[in-house]
């Protein structure tokens, strides 16, 4: 009988001694000392590395991961003419690996792929595919082991490292990035599960079986899967956006804005409004970039608005770290000048204001001028649909805010809530461009 050696004795490792264990003496070793259970009469467990390497053939079960690192440190046991096969689920990886360890050897090397595991193999290995690549072995020691496996009913498919590779990351790299998503969406069997379901379950089932470090080397260590993501999430984003509706309104188009009624924003898209002569519209004041492109996302709005730079405060950061979470594509670019009013209600003094209120971006624009003219009120930006200077005008118009809060914002707000101006262009410079993104899906 032949000797044959397996390097690593986990979930395939005890695989493939089911398969061989009756046809050749064996050594079996795994580097985690783990309880090896029942083994055979012809088989012995590895006490030293070194008795490993007394075997005609290795195999190695190992992790896509830990290979090269095994192979580095195993090389100065190999033995010329001695075959070693790996089980690896990529092929590229593990040729260009014995290349470079075995190029001064005359040691031989078989690649393989079972394309089976633990799971699809419990009843029986019958007409279970396994690829196999000549790659540095002999004809002979080829002949025999592509007849060994056809002897044990697999169905043996001889094929290049990169073939497969290339076939493999559109099936099974694909197979377990369906199953590992499933598991993160906790898709879970339900009384009315239909048979399409079920089978779904059983994919997300049967991958999750697997280590999530089998997962991720598929995932790393073949150089097509990265190209099977990237087409599998163009093909979300055309499928998801088929779903959603061309127009919202079919008789207006629908824009969502950053700011609310009386804001920078709502004044950029009525000009963006006038000038395309657009009749029929809706606007839709949404507070906030990100409520902007989360809308947008999920087809409630036809148009997006929001703020990106200003000529006197820079980047706008609320839009930067929105755009960051959403795809989107960019229509037009507009700009206006701004000019920033501050303004109180009419039933309180100047004197007893406390706090100015607005956008992070207003007290950029106007931070030399404040500092100058209002030195010891506090300046405070809100949150959440506060951060937008118009909401928190109507907030204090309402009575939502205290009565001593002054709004740093455009002339409007006073007009649409009642406040009385203290103070006209407080902005630093004259010019202060502030420049928007008109977005689409």
């Amino acid at each position: 009988m032949k000797t044959v050696s397996i390097i690593g004795f986990g979930r395939f490792g005890k695989t493939l001694y089911r398969l061989i264990k009756n046809d050749f003496l064996i050594t079996i070793y795994d580097p985690k000392k783990i309880d090896f259970g029942e083994i055979d009469k012809n088989t012995k467990i590895a006490q030293e590395l070194s008795d490993l390497y007394k075997s005609e053939i290795i195999f190695y079960a190992m992790p896509i991961s830990a290979f090269e690192g095994v192979i580095s440190e195993h090389k100065k046991y190999f033995q010329p003419n001695q075959l070693l096969i790996d089980v690896l689920s990529v092929k590229l990886h593990p040729a260009e690996v014995f290349s470079k360890h075995l190029r001064d050897t005359q040691t031989q090397a078989l690649l393989t792929h079972p394309m089976f595991g633990p799971d699809s193999s419990k009843e029986s290995f019958q007409g279970l595919p396994i690829v196999i690549d000549k790659f540095m072995a002999s004809n002979e020691n080829y002949k025999f082991w592509k007849e060994y496996f056809e002897s044990k009913k697999l169905r043996v498919i001889e094929m290049s490292a990169k073939m497969h590779d290339k076939i493999a990351a559109n099936s099974q790299g694909l197979t377990h990035f369906i199953g590992r998503l499933l598991e993160e969406l906790k898709f879970k069997d339900t009384p009315i599960s239909s048979t399409g379901a079920k089978k779904l379950l059983q994919v997300k089932e049967q991958t999750c079986n697997d280590t999530r470090q089998l997962f991720n080397d598929l995932q790393h260590y073949n150089p097509f899967t990265k190209r099977m993501r990237l087409d599998l999430g163009k093909a979300y984003d055309r499928l998801y956006n088929q779903l959603l509706p061309k127009q919202v309104d079919q008789k207006a188009i629908t824009f969502g804005i950053q700011g609310g009624e009386g804001s920078f924003n709502e004044e950029a898209i009525l000009n963006y409004i006038e000038q395309n002569k657009i009749k029929r519209y809706n606007i839709k004041y949404l507070y906030t970039s990100e409520k902007v492109l989360k809308n947008l996302h999920e087809g409630n709005i036809d148009l997006g608005l929001f703020a990106i730079q200003n000529a006197t405060g820079g980047i706008v950061h609320e839009s930067v770290h929105a755009m960051a979470k959403y795809k989107f594509k960019i229509v037009e670019e507009l700009q206006i000048i701004i000019r920033h009013f501050l303004m109180k209600r009419k039933d309180i003094t100047k004197e007893k204001i406390k706090t100015i209120m607005a956008h992070p971006q207003n007290f950029l624009q106007c931070k030399k001028t404040l500092s100058e003219k209002y030195p010891k009120l506090e300046q405070k930006s809100g949150e959440g649909d506060l951060v937008d200077t118009a909401r928190a005008a109507f907030y204090l118009a309402n009575n939502k805010l205290p009565k001593n809060i002054a709004i740093l914002g455009p002339k409007t707000l006073s007009k649409k809530y009642n406040l009385e101006i203290i103070e006209e262009n407080l902005q630093d410079k004259k010019d202060n461009w502030t420049s928007f993104l008109l977005v689409s899906r």
